[in-house]
């Protein structure tokens, strides 16, 4: 019997804590239908004996208490709300508790900004994560020593997991469902919660905002000035003199406050404004290329399927609107 715990945490997403009881729960059904005997054994876990939700609107009372618990396989850390900073000092007990099961062998599985109470914990340290891609560059610039891999929909390290935003928590479950019950069941529930089984990434679905929470405000002049004028050849050298550093000096001023190098920055912005015209879809892709700077098609193609995961061709027809006939 695989013991499963979820945090009842303070500004949790209640949908995240909901779904997971709910998808492992079922399995035991799936299980017990096939003659099998359930594999999990799911509590709800908290320091309070009662957490409201949305203003009051909804109320959770766990199962058992933090202290009463010495026997965890998996603990389930649900996404949080709000401002971050905030959400993890009113959970900070949550994290201190988290970090000595995890030394103690138990796994623990983030769900999207959930993985903001495991990095103020310190256990992500040189380890990879995912989270909401909102979040993505408040994750990098609070926890440096983390290894933000914004693009994947899961990561799977070294008994820490974490998933990125929004729906891709189910991948998450699938997962862990797929590891301890194996892949015939987690086809099943995947079929049964019309879940996409083996969705990889989120590249798709991020919106870049470069990192702008830092105190250099030279180095924010630069990234607005790149976001403006991105549509024009922008040439890291000159942008160096325009703000008069030195080249080398520019690139490791931008670099410590953005998370980013400086050519790493423009592509992103012209390929966020690229996304935007295909959304649009009244341009053609070469149309599109050449409107942000671009003059070379396969570069521009794949540079932009790094960064989305998906062709311009393949992007723009899965999110161009549809001219009615």
């Amino acid at each position: 019997m695989i013991r499963i715990y979820i945090l009842t945490l303070r500004r949790a997403v209640i949908a995240s804590i909901a779904d997971c009881q709910y998808v492992f729960s079922m399995v035991n059904s799936f299980l017990a239908e096939s003659g099998k005997a359930p594999l999990f054994e799911i509590k709800l876990a908290g320091i309070t004996p009662e957490v409201s939700y949305n203003n009051g609107a909804f109320c959770i009372k766990p199962d058992v208490q933090l202290d009463a618990i010495n026997d965890a396989d998996l603990i389930i850390v649900p996404a949080l709300t709000g401002d971050m900073t905030t959400a993890i000092m009113v959970n900070r007990e949550y994290s201190l508790w988290v970090a000595e099961q995890y030394k103690e062998g138990a796994e623990v599985a983030c769900l999207g900004s959930g993985v903001f109470l495991l990095a103020f914990s310190g256990v992500m340290k040189g380890k990879q994560c995912t989270t909401h891609w909102n979040y993505a560059n408040e994750l990098r610039y609070f926890y440096p020593s983390v290894e933000v891999v914004d693009e994947r929909m899961i990561t799977d390290q070294h008994g820490l997991y974490s998933s990125g935003g929004g729906s891709a928590h189910w991948n998450l479950l699938l997962h862990l469902v797929e590891k301890h019950a194996g892949r015939e069941i987690a086809i099943y529930t995947a079929k049964y919660f019309t879940i996409d089984l083996d969705k990889n990434i989120q590249s798709p679905f991020i919106v870049f905002h470069g990192l702008k929470d830092h105190q250099d405000e030279v180095i924010k002049s630069s990234q607005q000035h790149i976001e403006k004028n991105y549509k024009q050849r922008l040439n890291v050298e000159e942008l160096a003199a325009q703000f008069n550093m030195s080249r080398r000096t520019f690139e490791r001023r931008f670099k410590k406050a953005t998370r980013s190098t400086v050519a790493e920055y423009i592509q992103r912005v012209k390929i966020e404004g690229a996304k935007k015209q295909l959304e649009i879809g009244r341009k053609s892709i070469h149309e599109v290329m050449v409107n942000i700077g671009y003059t070379d098609t396969q570069t521009f193609r794949d540079v932009f399927r790094r960064i989305t995961g998906m062709t311009p061709v393949e992007y723009k027809n899965k999110y161009a609107r549809k001219m009615l006939e």
